[in-house]
């Protein structure tokens, strides 16, 4: 029985790890991304989060990766799943100059 404990406490352990590692965190400030490009596995999510003063709306029209965050006031913050493989560009509808990749992996 001592076993079985150990091996369930592990496995959720490990189960615990692996769903912190399936998000990354992309931040928003001085009208920049913190990031010009990342890789995420097919499923992932990322979280755009507005460190920023002003207003930000995230989205991306790239084929199968195609989402709108809508209005993202300073403070907020908002999540997208990537759910096939591929590049996808995502910038902000406000401001132009903001653009990252996301590179989608199997």
């Amino acid at each position: 029985m001592k076993i079985l404990t150990c091996l369930v406490a592990a496995f959720l352990a490990g189960a615990t790890v692996a769903a912190f590692a399936a998000e990354q965190t992309i931040k928003q400030k001085g009208k920049m991304f913190s990031e010009s490009a990342i890789t995420v596995k097919k499923g992932e999510k990322v979280t755009f989060v507005n460190d920023d003063n002003v207003a930000h709306n995230i989205f991306s029209t790239s084929s199968g990766n195609d989402f709108n965050l809508g209005l993202l006031t300073p403070g907020s913050s908002a999540s997208v799943a990537f759910d096939k493989a591929g590049n996808v560009d995502v910038i902000c509808a406000i401001h132009p100059q903001m653009k990252m990749k996301v590179t989608v992996t199997d």
